[in-house]
């Protein structure tokens, strides 16, 4: 489009300069020989002058989609006849024949541009050496052969060096073309990859619901269950042994504290209400916080790259994540110090907890027992669920490395 508005933008100046010289052209012819005309040959001049002009605002008005086929090309053979008649009627009309070259760009495709420069160079050379008169003597036609090759050489080489330059634009102009529809091809993959990244994610998440039913069921049971059966038989050995009431009695708080902050924990698991009024970096650094505070053990959280709200499954999986593995370094690790690093990458985020614990060899995972033992396996499980992947470095002294990687798919399924 911006193609065809240069095109006929160029052509609207260019048949404007031909008229202009057209009509200079016959005031020079009409001063020069002003007292050997005759009124037939005033007459024929005014009709030639007519014709052409006709053809000047023929070509003007013609469609750019239109040049370089059969209608230009029939305007160019015109414009050839039109420039020898007026050559005839006087060798001044010269100035307006040479805009033949310049017509030739707009109106032939191709090669045949060379030979509408050579058919015009004949025609300048006819008014260069007098007028087609002096073809009737020998001398004459000398010099118009001469004019005729100075003219064709000149033209030949111009309009060469025009085709190059046209074709490395047109090639250009493809090139363009092609990388904007593939960049095109390329953003509509990208949404299309969104969506359905996003509606895997539903997909995943609904498919999901029953698994995480089955996991809390199993997280009740071997938790919870395990702290109320440690409750009871803490109460009735008091009840059995008098004299160690007391110990009894401290050893059931206990158990029914640690029992209660569980439940409260899984219930955070099953629906984080931290993020319900904040962001995921900000609902981390209040779990971070009161469990720093709460165990003694010194925690930091560093953020990196720019935040932003993402798909509520996938902080809702990041925070469970973060919980899980305080938790266990709570459990296990002895670690004196924790840190937390999410990471906000342009596909992905990542959330990385490391401790310098007591760690483990990752070859040989702890055995599930009534104690625990599930929360690597529940972690991936539920990072799985929303395509994200858990990475775990870690030695037996040299503490331990948790890494999770999601999709980075903020809300409104844009990645």
């Amino acid at each position: 489009m911006e193609e065809s508005i240069r095109a006929e933008w160029t052509t609207r100046k260019l048949t404007g300069v031909a008229f202009a010289l057209l009509l200079a052209a016959t005031l020079m012819a009409w001063l020069a020989q002003n007292s050997g005309l005759n009124q037939e040959s005033v007459r024929n001049t005014m009709i030639v002058v007519a014709i052409t002009s006709l053809w000047i605002l023929a070509f003007r008005l013609l469609p750019t989609r239109y040049y370089q086929r059969w209608p230009s090309e029939v305007l160019f053979a015109l414009l050839i006849l039109l420039s020898v008649a007026l050559v005839w009627c006087s060798p001044l009309y010269g100035f307006f024949v040479w805009t033949g070259y310049l017509f030739t760009v707009y109106a032939l495709p191709g090669r045949w541009r060379v030979v509408g420069a050579g058919l015009v160079a004949v025609v300048t050379a006819g008014s260069q050496s007098g007028g087609w008169a002096i073809l009737q003597t020998g001398g004459g036609q000398l010099l118009f052969a001469v004019l005729f090759l100075v003219n064709a050489g000149i033209s030949t080489t111009m309009t060469w060096l025009e085709i190059g330059k046209m074709r490395t634009t047109e090639k250009r102009i493809e090139m363009i073309d092609e990388l904007a529809q593939a960049n095109q091809k390329l953003e509509a993959a990208l949404k299309e990859n969104a969506g359905l990244h996003a509606q895997l994610l539903v997909q995943a998440h609904e498919a999901g619901v029953l698994d995480e039913r089955q996991r809390m069921a199993g997280e009740i049971h071997d938790v919870l269950a395990q702290g109320l059966t440690g409750i009871v038989t803490q109460l009735e050995a008091a009840e059995a042994h008098p004299r160690e009431h007391e110990r009894h009695l401290s050893a059931a708080k206990r158990l029914a504290r640690e029992s209660l902050a569980e439940a409260r924990r899984s219930v955070q698991a099953l629906r984080p209400q931290q993020l319900d009024s904040a962001g995921l970096p900000a609902a981390l650094d209040e779990v971070v916080e009161t469990w720093a505070g709460l165990h003694g053990v010194r925690a930091d959280l560093i953020l990196t790259g720019t935040a932003r709200r993402l798909l509520p499954e996938i902080e809702a999986t990041l925070l469970r994540t973060a919980q899980e593995a305080l938790a266990n370094v709570a459990r296990h690790a002895n670690a004196g110090r924790v840190g937390l690093t999410l990471s906000y990458m342009e596909d992905m985020v990542t959330l990385d907890v490391r401790d310098d614990g007591d760690g483990f060899e990752p070859d040989r995972p702890r055995e599930v027992t009534a104690t625990g033992g599930f929360g690597l396996s529940a972690m991936r499980e539920r990072l799985a669920r929303i395509a994200g992947t858990l990475a775990v470095e870690s030695e037996p002294g040299g503490g331990t490395a948790l890494s999770a990687c999601v999709p980075a798919i903020v809300l409104g399924g844009a990645a």
